[in-house]
């Protein structure tokens, strides 16, 4: 049982920052932040899960079996994250590339301390265990000034990334991708790429409130599993839940942002019109409403905006919004497995996508394209996409951020890399000054 309380509040950005710092003390923290961008289907404003009392930590063999009984458990709020190589759990298909980072399978806590951030109002939302902490807790994180962060011993500027291929070698992976496509085996597929640096440490938090704050990204998390983090701020949802309603928002088409503002609009108005980018989204569209139907009632699945262009502080960003509505009886667990991973991370069609994928990527991607989120006791969940992400391993130290961009007919290696750097600007920016 978990009692609620809740509280005014008037400054959420100070709050916010507050909440994130404080949470540093504990060994498991998900917070997740839509920095006031609103939405027809936006839910929170913060949210912040903290203090284990019970996990869930495993490889994909069986994952989504584990997760289910485990969710049927609990029956209580669940977060954490599922990686992209859970799909070697749902299709005959393995990943045996090179892993810096070493994140297991899939992870996820039941809370005992959730904090919620609903426009104006603060609730605290705790196991009855840790209940009679709200008002102390309530009280620290108003003071702020909290010094939980491990200490940073290595200049921030120190940093130096690596690439895990050069520019001639992708834009060799790509050629053989488009051969792959004018043959026949696939339509389109996501290829991506790694940026490392080994030896390094950073001081997490204050990492991303760095690139928290160029970036302001409505589906931004951090992660705190023991010694691994995720630093991210995405912009795209994979899949929500609401009741008996689904919502999927694949991002596929990418423009970069200009200050000049007539220049910016021009480029915005160049992406809306872009044929290529506009193709891209629509497979990926076609991909979504494939995944959607395998669960939902007939007839149901739904694009609600096709092609959609949004702007966001570092780039334009084409979106498509798919809905679909499921039976009562269907199980949340079931529905995530019927459609992960996120279509725009993959490709059409999807297995001969990633057995590609795995064969021509030098790196595992792990939790990047994969999802972080949540799953209320109701079966309700949230997830985003893992993309415009920094991985860290404090323990070997290892630094990594990964971008990729879909590869279709009409794709050329040069378009594709200045794509790809463009989407690591923000992360290359954090890491290196």
């Amino acid at each position: 049982m978990r009692k609620k309380v809740s509280y005014k509040i008037v400054d959420i950005t100070t709050i916010k920052a507050s909440i994130l710092q404080w949470a540093q003390q504990y060994y498991e923290v998900v917070w997740l932040d839509n920095n006031s961008h609103k939405n027809k289907y936006s839910s929170f404003d913060g949210l912040l899960a903290t203090d284990a009392l019970t996990s869930l930590k495993t490889d994909y063999i069986n994952a989504f079996e584990d997760l289910k009984t485990y969710q049927k458990e609990t029956n209580d709020w669940l977060f954490g994250y599922l990686s992209y190589d859970l799909k070697n759990d749902i299709e005959q298909l393995s990943s045996s590339n090179y892993d810096g980072v070493a994140f297991p399978d899939l992870y996820f806590f039941q809370p005992k301390k959730i904090i919620k951030i609903i426009a104006n109002e603060l609730e605290f939302d705790y196991l009855n265990m840790v209940d009679d902490e709200i008002e102390e807790d309530y009280q620290a994180i108003l003071a702020g000034d909290h010094n939980f962060s491990t200490p940073t011993p290595t200049a921030q500027d120190d940093i130096h990334i690596k690439m895990r291929i050069f520019k001639d070698e992708y834009y060799r992976q790509v050629t053989k991708m488009l051969a792959k496509i004018k043959h026949g085996a696939i339509y389109e597929a996501n290829f991506c790429q790694e940026f490392y640096a080994e030896n390094f440490v950073i001081n997490p938090e204050k990492t991303f409130q760095k690139l928290n704050k160029i970036s302001t990204a409505p589906f931004t998390s951090f992660l705190k599993l023991n010694d691994k983090y995720l630093l991210s701020a995405s912009p795209e949802r994979y899949l929500r839940k609401e009741a008996s309603k689904l919502i999927s928002q694949p991002i596929k088409g990418t423009a970069k942002r200009s200050s000049n503002l007539i220049e910016d609009e021009q480029l915005k108005t160049n992406l809306e019109n872009d044929d290529k980018e506009r193709a891209e989204n629509i497979m990926i569209v076609d991909l979504v409403r494939n995944d959607l139907s395998k669960k939902a009632l007939k007839s149901s699945v739904v694009v609600e905006e096709l092609c959609k262009v949004y702007t966001f502080d570092q780039v334009h960003q084409m979106i498509s919004t798919i809905t679909a509505h499921v039976a009562s009886n269907e199980n949340p667990i079931d529905i995530i497995k019927s459609t992960f991973p996120m279509g725009s991370m993959t490709g059409a069609p999807k297995v001969s996508a990633m057995k590609i994928i795995e064969e021509l990527e030098a790196f595992k991607r792990g939790l990047y394209s994969g999802a972080v989120g949540y799953i209320t006791p109701d079966g309700d969940f949230d997830f985003n996409v893992v993309i415009r992400s920094i991985l860290y391993n404090d323990s070997k130290p290892y630094i990594s951020f990964s971008v990729g961009s879909a590869i279709t007919s009409q794709a050329t290696p040069e378009r594709e890399y200045q794509e790809c750097l463009l989407k690591a600007k923000a992360m290359r920016q954090v890491l290196e000054n």
